[in-house]
């Protein structure tokens, strides 16, 4: 059973666990379970994505329940008009607050892109950043006696292939579990020291305006055990007490 978020007649929300394939690919034709088959049996409707979550990222899913509003969210999507807002933890100390303009070159997978040109420009790729609060452990990496976190929080302004992780990796901050982008060795001692087995990159909020009632919608995911108990060794928690709690956390208010 997956956390239902939200839901109407209209459309479905959940809170997608890390390691979740969205849908079916033959990329991984071993993988039997994904987010759309689960929804669709556990509400028993047919349901149509609108966006997509990378397999080890957490949080907001928006799923419609019909072609003509998952067009009209697509829409949305396309357009910028909804806000997307992530928390993830990285290496080292992240203090600031920044807009980051750095284009990114399409990332193609060698399977499925191999026919793709290869050479193409990079993309426009505009991340917001804010760094929230900083941590050091006493846990030895590489030739450094102890290891230094940061808790970010993350809005894209665009839609690149791994475009957190890799501004991220730029800013020589990158996500712990990052195991494409990443620091192997702070990825090694943050699953020894602490528990955490996944990519620290949780989608926390969607904002958006309903596409029938023309309501504003904010959603909020909240944080899995991997999250929680990072936050409590790290001193974190409360930090983000808008998406920590357990109780159901979407609504249409105009507070955000």
């Amino acid at each position: 059973m997956l956390e239902i978020i939200y839901q109407d007649e209209w459309l479905v929300a959940v809170n997608k666990p890390s390691g979740w394939l969205v849908h079916r690919s033959w990329l991984d034709r071993h993988e039997t379970v994904f987010v759309m088959q689960t929804v669709r049996d556990q509400i028993g409707k047919h349901v149509f994505t609108v966006h997509r979550l990378d397999r080890p990222t957490s949080g907001v899913l928006l799923m419609a329940l019909s072609s003509e509003v998952a067009h009209l969210l697509s829409q949305q999507f396309e357009h910028h008009q909804i806000q997307k807002r992530y928390h993830a933890v990285t290496r080292g100390w992240l203090e600031d607050e920044a807009v980051l303009d750095y284009p990114l070159v399409e990332e193609l997978d060698k399977i499925a892109d191999k026919k793709a040109t290869q050479d193409k420009e990079a993309q426009p790729a505009v991340t917001h950043y804010r760094g929230l609060a900083t941590v050091e452990m006493p846990v030895p990496v590489g030739r450094y006696p102890t290891a230094r976190y940061s808790l970010v929080e993350l809005e894209p302004k665009t839609g690149r292939k791994h475009q957190l992780r890799r501004h991220m990796s730029h800013l020589r901050h990158p996500m712990i579990g990052d195991s494409k982008h990443g620091d192997l060795r702070q990825n090694r001692a943050a699953a020894e020291h602490f528990g955490c087995q996944r990519l620290m990159l949780h989608a926390s909020q969607l904002s958006l305006t309903h596409p029938i009632t023309g309501e504003p919608l904010c959603l909020r995911a909240t944080l899995d055990d991997t999250w929680m108990q990072m936050m409590s060794q790290f001193g974190w928690s409360g930090l983000l007490s808008d998406i920590e709690k357990v109780e159901f956390v979407a609504s249409n208010g105009q507070d955000e």
